[in-house]
């Protein structure tokens, strides 16, 4: 590994693991945050929230991984890892420790379209491990230098149940925050849960975030998705005003591999972000 090899999109980056966060009762998705070993290359890594990176583990290969941190997390950059039972990649990740070394490469793919979306008011809507890169959002939009920016920061968030909720310290501080308005729900609580208990689109329909000057930025399992959209067509929002993520399409993070096209476009390259809109379109109406 070279310094400095940020332009050459078949080269890894160093980067050291300076923390393991385990994130869930299951225990199979830690926070990894990473410490670039030289200047050069953290500089020259500038990522736009919704952004993924391709994380290569020695012997074992590499795979692509939205980005957890906000652009503003200018000493690190954060990736929240699921370990599945037959991924030989994200198991080898999960047995890192803090102090080893691995590779990124990256980013890639566009981002969340926040620039355009300066003085509008967010609704963000999140289920599961694909709340990763809106993490990374709502780190961004809270930012003392972003937040005058945008208007109301609505944010609706779940999980199928208390142990599996993700960034758990910061839904705390931000259901106490004055800056943004986030519901936390979980599919079923357990004796412990004092909080909301109910699906994301139904908890969605009950919120009823306003449509008007508005974007609905939406990422979750498949099913969680398909069942978002018609509340959200329901309370006003335009299809290219509801925004989402295809990253769990993703292979080789550079449009060569083919594995990641839909309707001519690769999701690696023209996305992983694409309008509602768009989707439909790609897709023929599918979704």
């Amino acid at each position: 590994m070279i310094e400095g090899v940020a332009t050459n999109p078949y080269l890894t980056l160093p980067v050291t693991v300076e923390k393991i966060t385990v994130e869930n009762d299951a225990r199979d998705l830690k926070t990894f945050r990473l410490a670039f070993r030289h200047k050069a290359d953290r500089k020259g890594f500038r990522h736009e929230c919704g952004q993924f990176a391709m994380l290569s583990a020695p012997g074992a290969g590499e795979c692509p991984v939205g980005i957890a941190s906000s652009p503003t997390d200018e000493e690190y950059v954060e990736f929240t890892v699921k370990r599945y039972p037959t991924g030989v990649v994200t198991s080898a990740l999960h047995s890192l420790e803090e102090g080893d070394r691995i590779g990124v490469r990256g980013p890639y793919g566009n981002g969340f379209p926040l620039a355009a979306m300066e003085g509008m008011n967010i609704v963000i809507v999140g289920g599961g491990f694909a709340f990763t890169t809106l993490r990374a959002t709502i780190r961004y939009l809270l930012h003392e230098r972003s937040r005058p920016r945008f208007k109301k920061i609505t944010a609706i968030y779940g999980a199928r149940s208390p142990g599996e909720l993700l960034y758990k310290e910061e839904l705390m501080a931000w259901q106490g925050s004055p800056d943004m308005d986030m519901h936390v729900t979980v599919d079923k609580g357990d004796k412990t849960w004092t909080g909301r208990e109910g699906f994301v689109p139904t908890v969605l329909g009950e919120v009823k975030p306003g449509a008007a000057n508005a974007v609905a930025l939406v990422c979750g399992p498949p099913a969680m998705l398909r069942f978002t959209m018609k509340p959200l067509l329901d309370l006003g929002f335009p299809p290219n005003h509801i925004i989402t993520s295809l990253e769990r399409r993703m292979s080789c993070g550079i449009g060569k591999c083919g594995r990641c096209s839909i309707g001519g476009q690769y999701v690696c390259k023209d996305g992983p972000v694409f309008t509602y809109e768009q989707i439909m379109q790609l897709s023929g109406g599918q979704f």
